[in-house]
């Protein structure tokens, strides 16, 4: 009997599960898959299954319990199209992280990338790639706080701890953890083109498909200050962009003479006020140039940099490129 196309298999994609597991490595693509469904009403785009030694139930690091859909055993002989690797972490006494590639988890991961037509690793997944010998000789990504491990560990690996997610021909490796949804996204663009991948990040109420080279450090993701009067500073900058922000200003609006204000900002946010500034401009900038059609004076204008000269001269300072070759790289269809 003949299946009804509605009812024939899609691009299989095997997500690995074990316990310890990331919840949101395991959770975030499904989702884009699904409303990839949704969006495009093509139910045999993807076959997404949950895969495990055995049928109990996985704890991930969460706590949170996930039923697997087959075994790896169950597998056995059947081609994969997109195999997903998740990632696992322990915490010493001192608050390090690192990464864990278990070798039994190792073993599998290597067997059935043997048969698929492409490998993505999620966040630390990146270090189970390793072990399995699939990144050697390849650019890959991991997260920034396992990144140096990564390094330290595969030398044949070139390590870029900078970009949310890295293609090197059939290997894909994401940034942590919600880069997981911007690696998802590039798959599905691989699979579907640009405009599908967008309607799917903007059903995920995302602000921007973000594209591979963008940093996964941000002006927003700079380390928290445990001190109110410090995020007070970085919400004041935010909302004053667009104005002739200075010392004196910052200063004034934490009502601190201007040495102690330079203290506050290398203390605890490891940088001086103009630096921090400018890099909330770039940031603002460089969303600008990749989601809208605007000219380079208007997002001067617009980012506080008064003159595309200065806007010029900020990119080559924070990017090392200028702004058009930054739109031209990273400028996403409307």
């Amino acid at each position: 009997m003949r299946l009804a196309e509605t009812d024939m298999p899609g691009r299989l994609v095997v997500i690995v599960l074990f316990d310890g597991v990331d919840l949101l490595d395991v959770t975030g693509p499904p989702e884009v898959f699904a409303l990839l469904r949704r969006e495009t009403g093509d139910t045999r785009a993807y076959e997404v299954l949950l895969a495990a030694e055995t049928m109990d139930p996985v704890t991930t690091s969460a706590g949170v319990r996930l039923l697997p859909d087959t075994t790896f055993a169950e597998l056995a002989g059947r081609g994969v199209d997109t195999l997903l690797v998740p990632g696992s972490v322990e915490t010493d006494a001192d608050g390090r992280v690192r990464a864990l590639a278990h070798p039994a988890v190792v073993g599998r991961v290597k067997e059935l990338a043997g048969r698929a037509r492409r490998v993505a690793s999620v966040c630390v997944g990146a270090h189970i790639l390793a072990e399995a010998g699939l990144l050697d000789g390849r650019r890959a990504t991991t997260h920034w706080s396992t990144a140096g491990q990564l390094a330290a560990e595969h030398p044949a690996v070139e390590v870029d701890a900078d970009p949310i997610f890295i293609r090197d021909r059939e290997v894909w490796t994401g940034a942590g953890i919600s880069a997981c949804l911007d690696l998802s996204l590039a798959l599905v663009a691989d699979d579907f083109g640009e405009g599908v991948a967008l309607r799917v990040a903007r059903q995920l109420v995302m602000y921007l498909k973000r594209p591979s080279g963008q940093s996964q450090f941000s002006v927003p993701l700079a380390p928290l200050s445990t001190s109110r009067r410090t995020e007070d500073l970085r919400h004041y900058v935010t909302r004053n962009l667009t104005g002739r922000l200075s010392v004196a200003d910052l200063a004034a609006s934490a009502h601190v003479g201007e040495r102690q204000l330079t203290r506050i900002f290398k203390t605890e946010l490891g940088t001086t006020p103009a630096a921090y500034i400018e890099s909330a401009r770039v940031e603002l900038a460089r969303h600008q140039l990749e989601s809208t059609d605007a000219t380079l004076d208007r997002i001067a204008t617009a980012c506080g940099f008064h003159t595309t000269d200065t806007l010029i001269r900020a990119f080559r300072r924070t990017l090392d490129t200028t702004p058009t070759e930054y739109r031209n790289r990273f400028r996403s269809p409307l």
